[in-house]
């Protein structure tokens, strides 16, 4: 009984030494679980778009109607041209008494005389047309109705010494003595040979560009012309 008692003692610790070697006393690693990163976007901004001062503004040469009844007519203006300086002649300019009469005494002169703008500037020639389309007079447009817009600076018109001015290489005469009244209102007679038609001179800065620059008239009391010059 003694060795059979003996034998099974062994054969348990056997078997307690065999189960304690299998098993880990080590704390168990712990695996780090790595995920994808998103790189931060940041958002681009969308660029304001620059207002435009007149949406519906005319191009040159389109008309625009005004006057009512059978005292109507049509406005356009047609063309420009940037002038750096110009060259004008008058007989009654280049006269003695019109030259005394001057603020700056000067001899008497003859041929033409040159016009130059401030330093920086430029003349502007905008070509202007009236027709009257009723039956009976209309009263027109004058010079001041008619002011340029550059990048939101206006401009009046810079009038010529007299109704009898030519300018070098510039056909017609200024839009205003057209009407006869050298710068006020006054009446046209229906048909397109009745039609004032002439250039007015605005001096304003040299770097303007036509994309930014219009011509604003207030036609009558309740109409009003916007044109683009480019």
């Amino acid at each position: 009984m003694k060795i059979i008692g003996a034998i099974t003692f062994f054969g348990l610790l056997v078997l307690v030494l065999l189960f304690s070697g299998c098993t880990s006393t080590a704390p168990p690693v712990q695996t780090q679980t790595s995920y994808p990163t998103t790189a931060a976007v940041t958002p681009t901004p969308t660029p304001t778009p620059t207002a435009v001062p007149f949406p519906d503004a005319l191009a040159l040469n389109e008309y625009a109607a005004f006057g009512s009844g059978d005292m109507i007519g049509k406005a356009t203006v047609y063309r420009y041209e940037a002038k750096s300086d110009y060259n004008w002649t008058s007989p009654t300019w280049n006269s003695h008494g019109q030259q005394a009469a001057a603020s700056q005494p000067l001899g008497p002169q003859s041929g033409y005389t040159t016009e130059k703008p401030h330093e920086g500037n430029i003349f502007l020639f905008v070509y202007i047309r009236v027709v009257n389309t009723g039956t009976n007079a209309v009263y027109a447009p004058s010079a001041q109705q008619f002011v340029v817009n550059s990048n939101g600076i206006l401009y009046n018109y810079s009038p010529v010494h007299s109704s009898d001015v030519i300018i070098d290489q510039v056909t017609g005469t200024q839009y205003d003595y057209q009407i006869g009244r050298g710068g006020t209102v006054g009446y046209i007679q229906p048909g397109e040979s009745n039609a004032a038609d002439g250039y007015l001179i605005y001096e304003i800065p040299a770097s303007f560009t036509p994309a930014t620059t219009y011509v604003e008239s207030n036609l009558d009391y309740q109409t009003k012309a916007v044109w683009k010059l480019g």
